[in-house]
């Protein structure tokens, strides 16, 4: 029912890195957008991301050098920064908490239990971490011994932590420019940013990390750089 029109938005979608000045890009847009990303898949639904729409003409400016004055960056109409939050899991982990906790009216059910359960004592363990790495190494040692008969999630320190949140924000961010390309306009993932500065910029405290900038506009055919070429299917598709 939906394949034609997905096939349609993947097709269209290619990273453009030379914007259209005259166009601009109506607020509902990136709205829209930005709306669409909240709904993305992520790690026990702990949303631990926010997403930072550079709007105001000083703020653009300002970006421009802070992506090392790249051509999408340059020309962008819009930027959009997608951010990590992994220091606000217990937050995040509280929210999800209460929203199980307004479901029970009476005798809590085997999932409202789990569900409980989980954000009470299995995200703690998760995402708890100390200054000396005991915590790190207790999670090792746990995944080692509950793995040595049964499959189990091998999970450890902070590198652990952190590739599972920019994970989650980069589902998101995906989610956001495959609806720019549908709303029919372009979009330009950057990686090439310093990241002490933009955080500088954007007030964010230690524990946020940026993930990427993404630059929309209204994309040129000088922005497009040649054909978009891929390895052939059967070296990175395959069948077990």
């Amino acid at each position: 029912m939906y394949q034609e029109t997905f096939q349609k938005i993947i097709d269209y979608r290619r990273s453009n890195r030379k914007f259209d000045a005259d166009v601009p890009v109506p607020e509902e847009v990136i709205n829209r957008s930005l709306e669409r990303a909240i709904l993305s898949p992520n790690s026990s639904n702990m949303q631990l991301w926010e997403f930072y729409w550079v709007h105001s003409t000083e703020m653009k400016t300002a970006f421009v050098p802070l992506c090392l004055d790249q051509s999408a960056a340059k020309t962008a109409q819009e930027f959009v920064v997608f951010v990590t939050r992994q220091d606000l899991w217990r937050k995040r982990a509280a929210w999800n908490l209460a929203r199980i906790q307004e479901t029970i009216t009476g005798e809590a059910d085997k999932l409202q239990k789990g569900g409980t359960d989980y954000y009470k004592k299995v995200i703690p363990l998760v995402y708890m971490n100390d200054p000396f790495g005991f915590l790190s190494m207790f999670r090792r040692l746990l995944c080692f011994i509950m793995g040595i008969r049964k499959p189990f999630m091998r999970f450890g320190g902070r590198s652990d932590q952190r590739v599972m949140v920019h994970k989650s924000c980069a589902l998101a961010a995906q989610t956001f420019m495959l609806s720019i390309a549908a709303e029919g306009f372009e979009s330009c993932p950057m990686e090439g940013f310093d990241q002490k500065r933009v955080k500088r910029a954007l007030g964010l405290p230690r524990g946020a990390e940026v993930n990427m900038i993404i630059a929309v506009g209204k994309g040129t055919e000088a922005g497009v750089w040649g054909p978009r070429f891929r390895l052939p299917s059967n070296e990175v598709i395959f069948s077990v």
